[in-house]
């Protein structure tokens, strides 16, 4: 379908939720396909076209809410799913805080975010890069048995939102990225597996097919031979992919949805000191070929950019429209999410984080959920290196570590410039003075 006739079908969705005693209605219409490669010890595993269309729809009556969606873009379909969604309205209770955000925040202006770019890729070009990432890999070191998957995937996507305020935007992006997973072994059996990729919206800014493969490799040798630590107080030094995961708990606890329903260690926070001087966080949404830029949110609300911490202190929360009137404010543009969180770098690369962390832990992987958003406490399973005088010493696992978000907040050293930016998050590593490590 052309962009004109996708409009087409979403403007007849509304008319129909009109048409059908919807007192307001907003919908959404996503268009996407793609292809993904996969290729395993030199041969082609999987080649897969993925290609989906489907639209949902929310009306209100009054403030009563009904919601529906299908995949089937016919006039029938369309007017089925929208009468299904008009009948749930007339059974559910009115809630005072439902319905479409304000009608003056709806975005006016929908810049130009450079988000598609189009990657002119065969099929057989794109397995001939999964075979060079995968030989890379192989030819690092001997001990790099097996290349567990290599593949290629590329995809596009046309989203369309549209309201009763009148409002119409849409925009399309594209996505792109080569990976590589790895199992290194030493000669008594002992593997160890890890794996890298490279994303982005522009084919052209790709790190190499076979540096993708070299830096899988390098990654699962340096895990061979693992030991565990005894149990102690120590520095810790999350590395920058680690680190975002901090941050997806900072955003959770800052969320509309944690708030109202008073589930946030971060309750009535704003303007106050939760992170040390040195921490600046901010939101921009209109990063060129940002891989969570958008020109509006999930509602129509124009997006912007914005601190969401300056030297240290809170700004403001992640707001929709309905968590806004929940809690008395107005909505933050967040529908939908978190729009490129960026955190500005304060200290040196890894080197010199690693001679600042001293001895202590440098943890590179993070697994389980023991995250209590309430309370702030933390303790999950992980992995990395163990270092000694500024220097790594080996790899360490089966560890937990555990503290509190609130003083693990409050307590950040350092955030190094090795930024991670192959995600929705920009961040480099983070050093934390001390938390407790549970070993042998």
């Amino acid at each position: 379908m052309q962009q004109q006739e996708l409009e087409q079908r979403l403007a007849f969705i509304l008319s129909q939720a009109k048409q059908k005693g919807a007192s307001s209605a907003e919908a959404s219409l996503r268009l996407s396909h793609g292809q993904s490669i996969n290729v395993r010890n030199g041969n082609v595993d999987t080649i897969e076209h993925q290609q989906s269309k489907g639209f949902a729809i929310t009306v209100y009556k009054g403030q009563r809410t009904g919601s529906a969606s299908s995949t089937d873009l016919s006039d029938s379909a369309i007017v089925e799913t929208v009468s299904a969604a008009c009948d749930i309205a007339s059974y559910t209770q009115a809630d005072e805080c439902a319905g479409l955000a304000d009608a003056r925040l709806m975005a006016t202006n929908i810049p130009d975010l450079d988000l598609y770019h189009a990657w002119e890729l065969s099929t057989e070009q794109a397995i001939a890069l999964a075979l060079t990432t995968e030989q890379a890999a192989l030819a690092v070191d001997s001990r790099i048995k097996q290349v567990d998957n290599s593949s290629v995937d590329k995809g596009q996507i046309t989203r369309i939102y549209g309201n009763s305020h009148g409002f119409m935007g849409s925009w399309t992006s594209s996505s792109y990225s080569i990976s590589c997973r790895v199992i290194a072994q030493e000669a008594e059996g002992q593997m160890q597996r890890d794996s890298w990729y490279t994303a982005g919206r522009d084919p052209q800014l790709l790190a190499s097919a076979d540096s993708v493969g070299r830096t899988a490799a390098e990654r699962a040798l340096k895990r061979l031979n693992p030991r565990q630590v005894k149990t102690q107080q120590a520095p810790v030094l999350f590395s920058a992919t680690a680190a975002v995961s901090l941050l997806g708990h900072f955003i959770g606890a800052i969320g509309g949805t944690s708030l109202y329903r008073k589930s946030s260690f971060l309750l009535d926070a704003v303007g106050k000191q939760i992170f040390p001087t040195i921490m600046h966080i901010r939101e921009n949404p209109h990063l060129l070929k940002g891989l969570s830029s958008a020109p509006f949110d999930g509602e129509g609300v124009a997006t912007q950019a914005r601190d969401l911490v300056t030297a240290g202190v809170l700004q403001g929360y992640v707001l929709d429209s309905y968590t806004a009137r929940k809690l008395g404010l107005q909505t933050t543009g967040n529908a939908g999410g978190i729009y490129n969180l960026q955190v500005d770098s304060t200290a040196g690369d890894l080197d010199s984080l690693l001679q600042q962390l001293g001895t202590g832990l440098y943890i590179t992987d993070l697994m389980g959920m023991g995250v209590n958003l309430l309370t702030g406490h933390y303790s999950r399973g992980a992995g990395g290196f163990w270092v000694e005088n500024g220097k790594i010493q080996f790899p360490v696992q089966e560890i937990t570590i555990a503290g509190n978000l609130v003083e693990m907040f409050q307590s950040i050293q350092a955030i190094g410039n090795d930024v991670e930016k192959r995600g929705s998050v920009a961040t480099g590593s983070w050093l934390l003075p001390t938390m407790m490590i549970a070993g042998h």
